[in-house]
C-alpha cells in the first residue's frame, strides 16, 4: 500500500492549508495543498486511482469512497474558490501524483497474481484546530 498523506495545517477564511507528503521511489515529496474549507472531505483514508474527468477532460487522481460525495479529485489550483471538495496542488504536485499513480497501476496491470497489486491511499489528517 503506498500512502499519501495530507495533514491540513492552518485556516485562513475559507482556505484550509495543508502539507502533502507522497512516497516517490525510495524517498519523499512534501509540499503543499488547499482546500475549500465550505467543502471539505472528512478526515480519513481513502483510495486513490487516475480517472476521467468529465469536466477537466482528462486523467486525474480520484478521492474514492468519500461519504455523500462523488468525484472528489486531486487537481491544479492556487484559490479556495477553484474547488468545491477538491484537494488543490501545484503544477509539480500534479505530475509527481500522476507518475506515482499510473506507475503503480501498470506495475498492477503486469502482476501475475492479483494479490501481489499495490493500492495508492491518501490519509487526511486534521492537525489544525478546527
Amino acid at each position: 500500500m503506498l500512502t499519501i498523506t495530507l495533514t491540513r495545517t492552518h485556516k485562513t477564511g475559507n482556505a484550509v492549508y495543508g502539507k502533502m507528503i507522497i512516497p516517490y521511489r525510495d524517498e519523499t515529496y512534501t509540499t503543499q495543498a488547499l482546500e475549500n474549507a465550505d467543502y471539505l472531505i472528512p478526515a480519513g483514508e481513502y483510495r486513490v486511482e487516475m480517472t476521467w474527468s468529465p469536466k477537466f477532460k482528462k486523467l486525474l487522481p480520484q478521492i474514492l469512497d468519500v461519504p455523500e460525495r462523488d468525484g472528489i479529485r486531486i487537481h491544479m489550483g492556487t484559490q479556495p474558490e477553484h474547488s468545491t471538495g477538491c484537494v488543490l496542488v501545484n503544477h509539480m504536485t500534479m505530475m509527481v501524483l500522476k507518475g506515482l499513480i499510473t506507475a503503480t497501476e501498470k506495475r498492477n496491470s503486469f502482476n501475475q497474481n492479483p494479490e501481489d497489486n499495490e493500492e495508492v491511499f491518501i490519509c487526511i489528517v486534521d492537525d489544525y484546530g478546527a
